[in-house]
């Protein structure tokens, strides 16, 4: 018996802070990408690789899409609608907090509206004539008539052809967005080997992991004047592994605060990054971080290429 496959990408949009990073972990079943409780965290699109069924489901969590001010921040947006467009099937991923009046500004240094970026996005979709899935998320923090009701609200919208209500957090509703996702692809062979999680370079995957550990460690608009770069990776034959990173910083200050008093904060840091690849490679990491004052890191074209950004975006 021929048993049919199928195999496409499914594209998570949203506005910064939705969830978007949180639930492709969940659908993946493994860390894919990072995760914290500051916006934009995700600068680039990390494809994590979802098996259901007989269904290869290549995950695109894009960065947030908001009203860029910078070069990074264009060149973000336009890899998110990149990927949006590009895809066999868009999930709007919305924090439905934002639609019942239960939302709290999150931390970063750029405005967030919830609502206005949310319309945005819709508008967007109906400019492109993008049928998308609705995922309201975080639905655990909010009453279920509200829910219902800013469900509606948006389904009258015209962009969207299913609505599902999720958490990506605590995973209700998950399973019915995998068996839709996984139906919505088109018959064809696997895209990747059935045992492979995320299409991203460990290298660069190894300098998220640290970014994220930066972002939950520091705070107000530090983590996002800063990146980081894995320069060497060697294999020992005893199976451990050195890796050595450095940290673009744009100012001498803000390399004072990275390393905290006596050097305490990186050594915080690179402990807590240490131990998270160690879990992830399955093999003993040996870690060492230097912290460099680039003053104009966010306008170099090498960095943009190494993230898999425009640069002229």
């Amino acid at each position: 018996m021929i048993i049919e496959t199928r195999a496409g990408f499914a594209a998570i949009i949203g506005a910064p802070n939705a969830g978007k990073s949180t639930l492709v972990n969940r659908l993946v079943g493994s860390k894919v990408s990072i995760v914290t409780h500051k916006v934009q965290t995700t600068r680039f699109p990390v494809r994590g690789v979802m098996m259901r069924h007989q269904a290869q489901v290549i995950l695109v969590d894009t960065p947030g899409i908001f009203a860029p001010k910078r070069r990074l921040d264009r060149a973000m947006v336009q890899s998110a609608w990149e990927g949006a467009t590009d895809a066999d099937a868009v999930v709007h991923l919305i924090d439905a907090r934002h639609w019942t009046g239960a939302a709290t500004k999150p931390e970063g240094p750029d405005e967030y509206e919830g609502p206005d970026e949310d319309e945005a996005i819709i508008s967007r979709l109906k400019q492109l004539g993008t049928k998308a899935i609705l995922a309201l998320n975080k639905i655990d923090l909010v009453e279920r008539p509200a829910l219902l009701a800013a469900a509606k609200t948006l389904f009258d919208m015209g962009v969207y052809s299913d609505v599902l209500m999720i958490s990506g957090l605590n995973g209700d509703g998950i399973d019915q967005l995998a068996d839709m996702l996984a139906s919505k692809m088109p018959l064809g062979p696997y895209l990747f080997p059935e045992d492979q999680a995320a299409d991203i370079p460990v290298r660069l995957l190894a300098a998220e992991v640290t970014r994220e550990k930066l972002m939950l460690r520091l705070h107000q608009e530090l983590p996002y004047q800063l990146t980081v770069e894995t320069e060497t990776w060697e294999a020992h034959k005893n199976g451990a592994v050195k890796i050595e990173q450095m940290i673009h910083v744009s100012r001498e200050g803000h390399r004072s605060i990275v390393l905290g008093k006596g050097g305490q904060t990186i050594k915080e840091i690179g402990m807590a990054s240490r131990k998270e690849l160690a879990s992830i490679l399955g093999r003993p990491v040996h870690l060492f971080l230097r912290v460099k004052v680039s003053e104009r890191w966010q306008e170099s074209r090498e960095r943009f290429s190494a993230l898999g950004l425009d640069f002229d975006a």
